[in-house]
């Protein structure tokens, strides 16, 4: 199985994400990274864009601080069946503040916002530790 198709049968196990009653993927790092080399599915408003190794690389980074359980990334459109799932959203699960999550990142590749928004969309659980929540880190 190609990255492509790991990553196509992942985003739809529970229906099509761009519809709006599917919950939307909530990826491990892993899932989303592991074999994606496509520019754009991540980040792509931000100049110059960054790969999605250099993506990859800072939320790792983010994802081993102690005061950090989990980074999931939500699959916000797969409306090209060949290109890889697109993202805008990365939720880190933390005990910091969503200031203080905003911070960890250098200017060049910061978030839009970083907040507690969940909004009304269906999404896939994921675990959150007690004394932690989850944070939205959103890129317009």
């Amino acid at each position: 199985m190609t990255p492509l198709e790991r990553i196509t049968k992942r985003v739809n196990r529970d229906g099509d994400v761009n519809a709006s009653d599917t919950p939307r993927p909530e990826l491990t790092l892993e899932e989303f990274f592991e074999g994606n080399q496509a520019d754009g599915c991540i980040c792509c408003n931000l100049s110059p864009m960054p790969s999605p190794a250099d993506v990859h690389a800072l939320l790792e980074r983010i994802r081993a601080r102690d005061d950090v359980a989990d980074v999931r990334i939500e699959i916000t459109m797969f409306d090209d069946p060949d290109f890889w799932p697109f993202s805008d959203t990365v939720w880190i699960v933390t005990s910091a503040s969503p200031d203080d999550v905003h911070s960890w990142f250098d200017d060049s590749i910061a978030p839009d916002e970083c907040d507690d928004w969940a909004g009304e969309i269906a999404r896939e659980q994921f675990p959150i530790p007690t004394g932690m929540h989850a944070v939205r880190c959103w890129w317009d």
